[in-house]
């Protein structure tokens, strides 16, 4: 089949082409003839009960000095095309939101991959909450008391911001540190939103691990190994790849959610797992097919496409 494919992403000319799973994507969608188009999320219009976007026909091509070629700008209709891959980077905030509530004017007569509704519904510290048996310890409070008593219970904890992505903000605290005070100080002037406080899991030292589920099946993994003096492991944050295997207790964790992740129209899914647990579960714009394909030798982005022509 030949389709017409919208990609609301970042600014295409910032990607770096050797590390970008919207890019692979792309790639792969232009390789089974399908037409392309990209937008900004800024560009998207609402009008008489129907949903526009400035966007640009593009070509793209695995050249770093000259990875795409992008037509005139021109007024589209989102009705109109095929599949829409909603693919800008979190931070997941009210402008996020809203764009998940404009998506749903044209989803499902439109596959729109991720679900907008159901990104909405699944903001990744929160939507993992609803799977027993597979967090480390974990609070959600904004309560000062409340995160006092867990750290003299825990000892070892890591306080992240409810929303952050890419490892902002992310603190690892010692029983020791005598800065959780300045620190929830911090928290509180940044951000409205109660703060996550979990339990430090020391296998983050040998890195935590991004597997890729595809409608509900997992597709492959690679561990991330936190710099030196870090205890974040995200890309990101400076953590490099290593080439791994799915444990059976990740096979699990996979089994656990993975029904309920193709129940809700989840396509394209990377959770992040450290030892025993699960701790993120990834449906705004996920990260990690470039890594996953070069160490394993395979080509996740097609296992995506396959799953996205199967719902249509």
């Amino acid at each position: 089949m030949s389709l017409t494919v919208a990609i609301q992403m970042d600014p295409i000319e910032s990607i770096d082409i050797t590390a970008d799973s919207t890019f692979m994507l792309a790639m792969e969608a232009q390789a089974r003839g399908h037409a392309l188009y990209y937008y900004l999320p800024t560009a998207l219009v609402f009008r008489d009960g129907r949903l526009f976007a400035r966007a640009q026909k593009i070509e793209v091509r695995r050249d770093k000095s000259n990875h795409f070629t992008a037509g005139e700008e021109e007024v589209i209709d989102l009705s109109s095309v095929d599949v829409v891959l909603m693919r800008q980077d979190p931070p997941f905030d009210m402008a996020y939101i809203t764009a998940t509530h404009l998506l749903e004017h044209i989803h499902p007569d439109t596959l729109v991959v991720n679900d907008p509704a159901e990104v909405r519904n699944a903001p990744e510290k929160l939507f993992v909450t609803h799977f027993e048996g597979v967090l480390p310890p974990t609070l959600i409070t904004s309560d000062t008391r409340e995160i006092q008593a867990f750290r003299e219970e825990q000892k070892d904890i890591i306080v992240k911001p409810l929303f952050g992505n890419g490892g902002a903000d992310v603190f690892h605290m010692k029983p020791d540190d005598e800065n959780m005070g300045a620190l929830l100080e911090m928290f509180a002037e940044k951000y409205r939103e109660p703060i996550i406080v979990q339990r430090y899991l020391p296998e983050v030292r040998q890195g935590d691990k991004r597997i890729i589920i595809v409608d509900g099946v997992p597709a492959g993994g690679v561990s991330r190994i936190p710099a030196d003096g870090d205890a974040r492991a995200n890309f990101h944050a400076g953590g490099s790849a290593l080439k791994t295997t799915l444990t059976s207790r990740e096979q699990e964790i996979c089994e656990a959610i993975g029904p309920a992740l193709k129940e809700r129209g989840l396509i394209f899914v990377g959770i992040d797992v450290i030892g025993d647990y699960l701790t993120e579960i990834n449906v705004t714009s996920p990260t990690g097919i470039q890594e996953i394909n070069e160490l394993d030798g395979i080509q996740i982005e097609k296992l995506i496409w396959n799953a996205i022509e199967a719902r249509l």
